[in-house]
């Protein structure tokens, strides 16, 4: 083979693989909607950690849903108890972001323990009524237990004042769970700031009298007793309910749902009537790593999607108005609810929990 010969062939073939390559190349810088492969893209949002003192099932399909709308992921940690020590023992190497409890009073006490920290949002500010939130941006409600008597479905009853459950007609026919409950101290605490300490006093007094059995047990005991013919009435959380009446015919705490009807009570000395809630809410933890997710995810839940999760997988009463309840719950009726702030009626938790063991109430 001529010189002349194999240099042309050498050419030709380095011309085809120089083709090759600007082909290829030209296949991965094409633009968006040619047909082509897109170049992947390498960002990552940072995810946020949540520390929960509520069962993660109870929140997960909530966060699931944020996280397909923001593509920010929740890390969620659940803590069952001591979430003040948890956080003291970690200080500012802890990840948490967002705190989440049941009570307002465990927010408060993170709140007090100096492992909050405030935030300014007009979306909580407008979806959250006033009460229901701290003034300083601390901590938010997120959805409402409305604290609510349990009735016997055959007894004819449409209206009922919490300080009636002293009354003599009723004793011996009243249930309700240990007096030290964080549910129970609340509400004496709503009491408190209503009527006062020696009228409250008297009151569980005669409320102790008048029970059935011990003060003891869950809310459902409540419902399980008001079947079982050991009392007529008794105080629960609503949301309960939703759960026992929603379980499947014929099961154990079917039952008990269907042996009751639910009305919502009020304080006699309440100029506007209205019934006792406590929340569930959160708060953004002092050392955040991500405040912006944070926000974000909370101002996620006070939204209509998110509020309507809340009502119809665990029950509880939204936080924002207007949002479709789950149909046990709405056949309650409209809830009215105490316009006392519950800031107002944590500073009388403590002298609350001292009542009840002055009256031995739990005894």
């Amino acid at each position: 083979m001529s010189s002349s010969l194999f240099l042309h062939r050498l050419w030709l073939a380095v011309a085809g693989v120089s083709a090759l390559l600007l082909s290829g190349c030209s296949q991965t810088t094409s633009e968006p909607g040619t047909g082509s492969a897109p170049e992947p893209t390498f960002s990552k949002v940072a995810p946020v950690t949540l520390y929960t003192t509520r069962e993660p099932g109870l929140v997960q399909p909530l966060l699931d849903a944020f996280t397909k709308d923001t593509g920010i992921v929740v890390d969620t940690v659940f803590v069952r108890d001591g979430l003040p020590e948890r956080l003291r023992a970690e200080g500012e190497r802890s990840p948490a972001d967002v705190l989440m409890a049941v009570d307002t009073g465990n927010l408060l006490d993170l709140v007090e323990n100096g492992q909050t920290q405030a935030i300014s949002s007009d979306v909580l500010n407008a979806a959250i009524p006033a009460t229901l939130r701290d003034p300083g941006g601390h901590w938010y409600a997120l959805s409402l237990r409305d604290r609510v008597l349990y009735v016997d479905k055959d007894l004819e009853l449409d209206h009922f004042a919490y300080e009636d459950l002293a009354k003599p007609e009723w004793k011996g026919r009243v249930c309700i769970r240990s007096g030290q409950h964080p549910y129970n101290t609340s509400l004496f605490a709503a009491m408190i700031a209503h009527d006062g300490e020696a009228a409250t006093e008297e009151w569980l007094r005669g409320l102790k009298a008048n029970l059935a059995r011990a003060a003891a047990g869950g809310d459902r005991e409540v419902a399980r007793d008001i079947l079982g013919g050991i009392c007529d009435i008794g105080i629960a959380n609503a949301y309960y309910v939703g759960r026992m009446k929603n379980e499947p015919e014929g099961s154990e705490q079917r039952q008990w749902g269907d042996a009751i009807k639910v009305i919502r009570p009020v304080f006699a000395n309440a100029p506007d009537g209205g019934t006792h809630v406590n929340i569930s809410g959160a708060a953004i933890a002092l050392h955040a790593k991500n405040r912006d997710g944070a926000v974000k995810l909370l101002e996620y839940l006070v939204g209509d999607e998110a509020q309507s999760l809340y009502a119809k997988a665990n029950y509880e009463y939204p936080v924002k108005a207007g949002v479709e309840l789950d149909p046990v719950v709405a056949s309650f009726g409209e809830l009215k609810i105490d316009a006392m702030p519950l800031t107002e009626l944590i500073k009388y938790r403590k002298l609350a929990s001292e009542l009840v063991d002055r009256v031995g109430f739990d005894q």
